[in-house]
C-alpha cells in the first residue's frame, strides 16, 4: 500500500487519509475520492492531499476486518455471538446471552503476530457474558493490508472464540445459623443466579452443625447446591466439607488462589455440583466464587487443576467492608 501526499490530479480513486473541510461539506477520512471530491478540494484551495492507495495484492480495511472476523467466528449462531458489519476497518463481536467466553488464547496471539496492522483484542478467557457484552474487536489499523497477510491472520485465528451458555436452571442455597440468625447472603446469591438467567430454587436455614447441613443437602432442590456458613470454612475438616461427605458426596478442592474468595470448597453429590461459598459471597462484589459458579453452571469442569490455575489474575479488588483487609493483615507490628 502506498501512503503519502499526492497532487490533486493524481488523487482520484485513492483513500483520503485525513478528514478535510470543503465548501460542499466535510470529507471524512477513509473515503474513496471521486472526481467531485477532487473539485471540492480544489475549490477549498488545496493543491495536494494525503491519501492511501491499495496495491495490486492489497485488500481494503473493511474487507480485511471482515475476513478475519469470519474466520474467528465461522458460525455465529453456533458460537452464540453476534458479529457486526465491517466499518472503518473494525468488526465487533457481541454475546447474545449469559455464559462464559471460551477462547483459544494461543490462536489470538498467533494472529496478532502476523502483521502489526491486523489486530484482535478480546476479553480474558472465561469472562462472564450477558446479552450485548462485547467480546472482541477486530481492527485493521491501516487503510488496507496485503491479502496474503490477511489470509494468514485469518487462518491463525480460525474458530478461536465462542460463548459457552448457561445450562442449569436453578440452584438451592443452605445458610447456617450459630444462634444469631443466618445473616445476609441470600439476596446476593439470588442476584448472581438471576444474572445468569437462573432462579434460586429454595433457601434453607439450618444450625451450624455437620449433620444438619448434611440432612439439608440430601433433598435440597436445584441443579446445584450452594452452602454459605455463618462462620467461614477454615479447614477441610470443618462443618461444611464434612457435611458434604456425610451426605454421601465428595470434596474435590478446598481453598483457591483467588482473593477475595480463598475459603471456598467445591465438590459433588450424586452428580450435582456443590459449592461451599466463602464469606465474601454475602456481598455482590466480584470474588473467586463467581468464577467457579459461572463455569459450573455452563457445564465446564472445575476441579483441582482448574482452580489452581485461577491464581494468575486472581488478585481481585478488595471490598472496603472486608473485616480483615489485606494491607492491615500484612503489616508487622
Amino acid at each position: 500500500m502506498e501512503f503519502g501526499s499526492v497532487p490533486l490530479d493524481r488523487a482520484e480513486g485513492a483513500v483520503l487519509a485525513h478528514s478535510l473541510a470543503t465548501p460542499q461539506g466535510r470529507l471524512k477520512k477513509g473515503r474513496v475520492l471521486s472526481a467531485a471530491d477532487i473539485d471540492a478540494l480544489r475549490e477549498a484551495g488545496a493543491d495536494e492531499v494525503v491519501v492511501a492507495r491499495l496495491g495490486a495484492g492489497d485488500v481494503g480495511e473493511d474487507e480485511a476486518a471482515r475476513r478475519i472476523a469470519a474466520a474467528l467466528v465461522p458460525d455465529a449462531d453456533a458460537a452464540r455471538v453476534r458479529v457486526t458489519a465491517a466499518s472503518t476497518g473494525r468488526v465487533n463481536v457481541y454475546a447474545i446471552g449469559p455464559g462464559v467466553l471460551e477462547l483459544d488464547a494461543a490462536r489470538v496471539h498467533a494472529m496478532n503476530r502476523v502483521d502489526p496492522m491486523l489486530t484482535l483484542a478480546t476479553l480474558p478467557p472465561y469472562a462472564a457474558t450477558q446479552e450485548r457484552t462485547m467480546l472482541a474487536t477486530v481492527k485493521v489499523i491501516s487503510y488496507g493490508a496485503a491479502a496474503e497477510a490477511v489470509d494468514r491472520a485469518a487462518e491463525a485465528v480460525r474458530d478461536a472464540l465462542r460463548v459457552r451458555p448457561v445450562v442449569m436452571r436453578d440452584a438451592g442455597l443452605i445458610l447456617t445459623d450459630l444462634g444469631q440468625g443466618p445473616g445476609k447472603g441470600e439476596a446476593a446469591m439470588e442476584g448472581r443466579l438471576s444474572a445468569l438467567g437462573m432462579t434460586l430454587a429454595e433457601t434453607r436455614v439450618v444450625p451450624h452443625r455437620t449433620e444438619a447441613i448434611a440432612e439439608a443437602l440430601r433433598d435440597l432442590p436445584g441443579e446445584m447446591a450452594l452452602i454459605l456458613t455463618a462462620s467461614a470454612t477454615s479447614d477441610a475438616a470443618d462443618v461444611g466439607p464434612m457435611a458434604l461427605q456425610r451426605a454421601g458426596g465428595r470434596v474435590i478442592r478446598f481453598g483457591m488462589p483467588v482473593d477475595p474468595g480463598n475459603l471456598l470448597f467445591v465438590g459433588d453429590l450424586a452428580g450435582r455440583p456443590v459449592i461451599g461459598l466463602p464469606g465474601c459471597a454475602r456481598a455482590p462484589a466480584l470474588n473467586g466464587a463467581d468464577w467457579v459458579l459461572e463455569r459450573l453452571v455452563c457445564g465446564l469442569p472445575v476441579g483441582d487443576a482448574e482452580i489452581a490455575d485461577m491464581g494468575v489474575g486472581g488478585l481481585l479488588k478488595e471490598s472496603p467492608a472486608r473485616p480483615h483487609p489485606r494491607e492491615r493483615a500484612g503489616r508487622k507490628g
